[in-house]
């Protein structure tokens, strides 16, 4: 009997160590497997009640990718996401997330991070907006934003974190295998959008033209093509309006929609094409899947495999003047950094909050103030709006501007206002006693 007592203690003691050692493998390996993903979580509960998706990550990454819940206008800029990594990119990715589970704007705890391209360059213009003295300007702004997306700059960690977001903000909603492949062909760009031009003074001064009606009669076009550079968007129809809007472009930014719709739009007013100025750059808003398969088919100068383009050729689109070297898509980052610390729209808390983003010419415009030293802008919404026709160009037939529910034209209004007054740049206008011109500074 003793015997036996004896044998089953030393069993006992040996069962008591072998499941400590199990029980501290296995917590080792959980705390090893939490370590190498994060969880989107969201910032605040009212409204969202969808359950918070585990993202495959890299320890480095989960590191980066920090709670950032105060107001975007004071958050210390050691918050913000650095240039990329050399860690291991994920394995596979993340449950695909539906619009619909959101009645609101989702907001992550990594909702206010963005990409950053190292640091700025250095500008030698002293009146250059970078040296604004406004303080809520300067809290805001980030002067080193990644402004462009490309294939050495998306790899299944960025996927995962761009999925939480919707378009044009992010790939909500998008499988990956529908989309990586025609990221995988965005080059990356081999020079800046724009640089000083030789023997200047070293201050990059821009034009940023929009289509509001307040430019016809304006007489405005000598002044705006005397600017270094020139950015238009959308229906930019010049030809027989010259002396209103001048006749350069320089930079023209589109999404798939815009380049191919303003064509059957605006025939009438003498619009045959894009801009295609010899030179000249193209910036694509990806908007949305549709923008995708059109940068598949463009980049392999072939025709649309699938959507809405189906058979188009791209290409033809521009003119001739389509250059790998000379074509830029904007980064998911910048389009989100742009509405959210510059124009977070209450409609964004709205059950429509999906299709609500800032216009193809308020991204025109921050991409200006972010590749400029000097920036004007013309044609866009002014407070007595009323008084003019929706576009510059309509001579017979004048339409009213029409505030359609996807983009909050109260709210960029009173931003170009607001930033005119402070003096980031210029807005033209026009008052009781003239035309108040965005003279050069």
């Amino acid at each position: 009997m003793a015997v036996q007592a004896t044998r089953t203690f030393y069993l006992l003691i040996v069962l008591s160590v072998s499941s400590v050692f199990y029980f501290l493998s296995w917590e080792h390996s959980v705390e090893n497997a939490c370590w190498k993903t994060f969880s989107g979580k969201l910032s605040g509960k009212k409204g969202n009640s969808t359950p918070r998706p585990v993202v495959l990550t890299t320890t480095l990454q989960v590191k980066k990718v920090v709670s950032t819940k105060a107001n975007p206008l004071t958050t210390p800029k050691k918050h913000q996401m650095s240039t990329s990594t050399n860690a291991a990119a994920a394995e596979s990715p993340m449950p695909v997330l539906s619009k619909k589970s959101f009645k609101k704007l989702p907001k992550w705890d990594f909702e206010d991070v963005y990409n950053q391209d190292g640091r700025p360059g250095q500008r030698t213009c002293p009146q250059s907006l970078r040296n604004s003295k406004d303080e809520s300007f300067k809290k805001a702004f980030l002067p080193n934003i990644r402004l462009f997306l490309h294939k050495d700059n998306i790899n299944m960690s960025e996927w995962n974190r761009l999925s939480h977001f919707n378009n044009p903000f992010g790939f909500m909603e998008y499988k990956y295998d529908d989309v990586m492949p025609s990221l995988k062909l965005i080059p990356k760009p081999t020079e800046p959008l724009l640089l000083p031009k030789p023997g200047g003074d070293g201050c990059v001064r821009c034009a940023v033209v929009g289509t509001a009606g307040i430019l016809n009669g304006s007489n405005a076009g000598a002044d705006i093509d005397s600017h270094d550079y020139v950015f238009r968007m959308n229906g930019a129809v010049t030809k027989g309006f010259e002396e209103d809007v001048g006749n350069r472009t320089s930079v023209y930014v589109h999404t798939a929609h815009s380049i191919t719709t303003s064509i059957y739009l605006f025939r009438r007013y003498g619009y045959m094409a894009a801009p295609h100025s010899e030179g000249i750059k193209y910036v694509l808003i990806p908007e949305g899947m549709r923008d995708f398969q059109w940068l598949e088919g463009l980049l392999k100068g072939e025709s649309v495999r699938a959507g809405p383009y189906h058979k188009k050729m791209p290409r033809t689109y521009y003119s001739g003047q389509y250059n790998e070297s000379r074509f830029y898509v904007l980064h998911q980052d910048f389009l989100r950094y742009v509405r959210n610390r510059f124009l977070m729209s209450p409609n964004l808390n709205a059950s429509f909050w999906p299709i609500v983003r800032p216009t193809n010419g308020a991204f025109t415009l921050f991409l200006a103030l972010h590749t400029c030293d000097i920036v004007s802008a013309y044609g866009f919404m002014t407070e007595d709006y009323s008084k003019y026709s929706n576009y510059y160009f309509e001579k017979e037939i004048k339409t009213k501007v029409i505030f359609y529910s996807n983009h909050d034209y109260n709210l960029e209004k009173k931003l170009w206002k607001s930033l005119h007054d402070r003096k980031i740049f210029k807005l033209y206008q026009k008052s009781e006693s003239g035309p108040e011109k965005p003279k050069q500074r």
